[in-house]
């Protein structure tokens, strides 16, 4: 008998499975803001996951290299047919959960191993998180590595490598411009809608417990730098192009999966203007960047 645990993200309707041994709530408290009583008529998940510790694990398929989730690196394989395996491991190379999917990404199977609740609940993250990038590329659908502010009914992604200042940036809107919320601090979900970009908070928000059900059009995404002076310039759309695809989560292996994020990040830019910020950590550097961000909607 399994559980049945349904989620909608981003719009997205996701449906997890749960042996009997499973507390979902408990492994997965991040997702209870997205959580469905039952599935909406005339939709279908997204992605359906079967969760299973009893599922025994043997290692096939073809190794293609590791896969970069919020800062880890996890294993990945090519099963026969081109189905995928990936094996998530802890900072001490303990093996936390291992997912085999098909190659669309809708059916996965995940064996949750590791024992404590905490690496238990950092697998079975980990593994949804991939899970629901890929199953929802071909929706115009991206995640994305970046801190969310919103003001005015506009939400701001912040992007950079990890350590940059994404969060301090945003933490300098909040604490200087009135009116601002945190929609997300890690990773946010980017969809087309009818021809607009729009954000959405996610299960997935990194250190910060952020995980929030809202959503907003898209101002602007920032380019963040660390500099001796604040100043800031509008990108260009080749050169976002190439920034963002460094932000988002993607597999260039995947001939299909990488085609469908390079399209999404094109009508992206279409509709979304991208500004780099070199700046330092200070208010002047969070009202010179919403005062130039703010003008420039597309």
């Amino acid at each position: 008998m399994m559980k049945e645990r349904i989620y909608r993200i981003a719009g997205h309707v996701v449906l997890l499975r749960f042996a009997d041994s499973h507390d979902a709530p408990a492994l997965l408290p991040s997702y209870e803001p997205f959580a469905l009583e039952r599935i909406p008529d005339g939709e279908e998940p997204v992605l359906s996951v079967d969760i299973d510790d009893a599922w025994e694990f043997h290692p096939v398929g073809v190794e293609i290299g590791q896969f970069d989730c919020g800062g880890n690196m996890y294993d990945v394989a090519q099963l026969p047919g081109g189905d995928y395996q990936f094996v998530v491991h802890a900072g001490d190379g303990e093996v936390c959960c291992i997912m085999q999917s098909d190659c669309s990404f809708h059916h996965c199977h995940v064996a949750v191993k590791a024992t404590g609740k905490g690496l238990r609940s950092f697998g079975l993250n980990s593994c949804l998180m991939i899970a629901y990038a890929f199953s929802t590329v071909h929706k115009q659908t991206l995640l994305v590595h970046a801190s969310v502010i919103r003001r005015k009914g506009r939400g701001y992604l912040m992007t950079a490598p990890s350590g940059t200042g994404k969060s301090t940036h945003t933490y300098l809107w909040y604490k200087n411009l009135p009116g601002c919320d945190l929609m997300n601090d890690d990773n946010p979900v980017v969809r087309i809608v009818d021809g607009h970009s729009v954000v959405y908070g996610s299960p997935w928000s990194g250190k910060t417990p952020c995980y929030r059900n809202v959503e907003a059009p898209i101002g602007a995404i920032v380019r963040i730098q660390q500099r001796k002076q604040n100043e800031i310039r509008p990108m260009g759309t080749a050169e976002s192009l190439a920034v963002m695809l460094s932000q988002v989560s993607s597999m260039k292996w995947d001939r299909d999966i990488y085609h469908a994020v390079c399209a999404t990040l094109g009508k992206l830019f279409a509709c979304t203007p991208m500004f780099e910020l070199g700046c330092l950590p200070n208010a002047e550097a969070a009202r010179l960047c919403y005062e130039t961000v703010s003008k420039a909607h597309v």
